[in-house]
């Protein structure tokens, strides 16, 4: 009977103003309820003093009509004030009906039941209120047509609130749909913004470790001739073009720069390559390879950035190293690499800063390839990384 919180078929206080056909309803029903009594009332029975009838029963009625502006927040209280106020007022049914209407809405038997039960108690009263002409029809008569028209409304009102709940539960799948595709959107920046991290790592941290590492030889080596100083200086040169290359191929995939061709992706055979560059810039590289065939586009790919970041950290953990790069493979057997560095030799000319960052992406793309990455120190102080990834014996549609 006290405060009753919003319900889901509550319309918010501003559009309030959409309902109030129903109060216009109300009153219509009201209005020819009252003007059918109206015709059966006995002659001369308003003129000689009947003044409830003209006056005390349309504002009965406008009170309830009033009152049922509050039905939403209040809907038992008003539901049950408003009902039982139409015991003393033929021009008030409509708004009776309404208020019943409304508590069916809510779907709550005890609170659809109990107005009932007071709107029938308030129906016999009002059908007594007021002397007809002629004989007066049979209770039974009136009790079936109050039953009739209680009916009517607690269906009309069930109907509604069925129809809310459905609107309410469309709403809210569609709130849902929004949540889960904005999450959707988020997963796919952050995704976007770890790869873009990894390609920017892989770029930066290889080609700036080598620019460091022939800058180091020249800082700390005092018996390099001329022509070994040219050399480093020339590879200094030349690392730092092909990481401002890079860079470029890099932004150029991001903006989706048309006129910009495609940068060669990462493969097998573009190891020997990485190998060559460590070995100019002064790092003792020996590469090892027994592949048979070629591997899926992912492994081979992924082979690729195992050996690119085992040689940055080599250059930067180990300097003076002699560094052995394994990869062996074939279909059904998966791929291996290897990536076996001695113990860094005192004095070396490193001091490189670490990210931090780089095994973390380097685990990540082997995962997502279905492989897993390993790294350990080794007896003689080196260290030792070693990638295992997927090979299946057969591949659709590779020659």
């Amino acid at each position: 009977m006290g405060k009753t919180p919003a319900t889901m078929d509550d319309p918010p206080p501003h559009r309030g103003h959409r309902h109030a056909w129903r109060l216009l309803v109300a009153a219509a029903l009201g209005g020819l309820y009252w003007f059918l009594t109206a015709t059966q009332l006995p002659d001369r029975y308003v003129s000689d003093g009947a003044y409830w009838f003209v006056v005390g029963d349309p504002l009965v009625a406008g009170g309830c009509l009033a009152l049922l502006v509050r039905r939403r927040r209040f809907p038992l209280p008003v539901a049950l004030a408003v009902v039982a106020a139409s015991a003393v007022s033929v021009l008030a049914s409509g708004a009776a009906l309404l208020a019943l209407a409304s508590v069916a809405a809510l779907r709550r038997p005890w609170w659809t039941g109990s107005v009932t039960v007071v709107y029938l108690a308030a129906a016999q009263v009002t059908a007594s209120l007021y002397p007809v002409r002629g004989e007066s029809p049979s209770p039974w008569l009136s009790l079936a047509f109050t039953v009739l028209s209680a009916g009517i409304s607690v269906a009309v009102g069930v109907a509604a609130g069925a129809r809310r709940a459905e609107t309410h539960s469309l709403r809210e799948r569609a709130r849902s749909a929004e949540r889960e595709q904005a999450a959707r959107t988020a997963q796919a920046r952050a995704e976007e913004r770890n790869r873009i991290a990894r390609d920017m790592h892989d770029v930066v941290a290889h080609r700036i470790s080598r620019v460091a590492l022939q800058a180091g030889v020249l800082d700390h080596r005092g018996d390099l001739t001329a022509e070994d100083s040219r050399m480093l200086v020339r590879g200094i040169v030349t690392s730092s073009h092909q990481a401002l290359e890079e860079l470029r191929d890099v932004l150029g995939v991001l903006r989706s720069d048309p006129d910009r061709p495609e940068p060669e992706p990462p493969s097998l055979h573009r190891i020997p390559e990485l190998v060559a560059e460590a070995q100019a810039a002064g790092l003792d590289v020996r590469l090892t390879s027994r592949v048979s065939g070629s591997p899926p586009d992912g492994a081979d790919r992924a082979c690729y950035h195992v050996v690119q970041e085992g040689l940055v950290n080599a250059a930067k953990h180990a300097p003076g190293s002699v560094v052995r790069v394994t990869v062996r493979g074939a279909p059904g057997d998966g791929l291996t690499i290897e990536i076996r560095n001695s113990a860094a030799v005192a004095g070396g000319h490193a001091g490189l800063p670490s990210s931090g960052f780089g095994l973390l992406g380097l685990t990540e793309r082997v995962t997502l390839e279905g492989g897993d990455l390993e790294q350990r120190p080794t007896a003689d102080g080196g260290h030792l990384l070693t990638a295992r990834l997927p090979w299946p014996d057969q591949q659709p549609g590779r020659a």
